[in-house]
């Protein structure tokens, strides 16, 4: 197995939060249209990979975009 160094785990962990986030923007469009999309400034600023995940699967039951929101408030 080949050694990974502190900085290769910050770009892995940078890369795959990145790509949640173009996930749910994805997400927000299909399932909201456009109006979906007025959430990803607030969702851009999120770090954390477990809110962010958390947010990607509450798309898929999310009814509304306030119960979205309710998950990262």
């Amino acid at each position: 197995m080949p050694y990974v160094t502190s900085v290769e785990r910050i770009g892995i962990k940078k890369g795959f939060r990145q790509g949640i986030k173009q996930g749910i923007e994805f997400g927000l469009e299909l399932k909201f249209g456009s109006e979906g999309l007025l959430l990803m400034p607030e969702i851009s600023e999120i770090e954390d990979l477990d809110v962010l995940k958390a947010i990607q699967s509450g798309i898929k039951t999310a009814k509304t975009l306030d119960e979205l929101r309710r998950i990262y408030k």
